[in-house]
């Protein structure tokens, strides 16, 4: 779940585009700056702010593998992209269709 403190402030299209990569399985920045077509240090950096969010986690096995899967909440933004910018706050949006 995201943090209700936190303002969820996504880019687009780059955030969506990493979930939508990831909705199709786990996957590393580097894979997944080839996919969308956009630098690995730019993946690099937006990957820890999704995981702030609660919208992605990084897996195992190794602590630093930088293995990153969606959650349940990223599925939830993903399916509901086209409110992002609709709605006032996009993760009490999330967190209250999860309810």
């Amino acid at each position: 779940m995201t943090n209700k403190d936190i303002d969820v402030k996504l880019q687009r299209p780059t955030d969506f585009l990493i979930l939508d990569c990831l909705a199709d399985g786990r996957n590393v920045a580097v894979n997944i700056s080839e996919e969308i077509d956009k630098s690995r240090s730019h993946v690099n950096v937006r990957l820890p702010q999704l995981a702030d969010y609660g919208l992605v986690e990084k897996v195992g096995p190794a602590k630093n593998s930088g293995l990153y899967e969606i959650t349940e909440l990223g599925l939830l933004a993903v399916e509901n992209r086209e409110k992002y910018g609709e709605v006032e706050d996009f993760g009490q949006y999330l967190e209250n269709a999860t309810e």
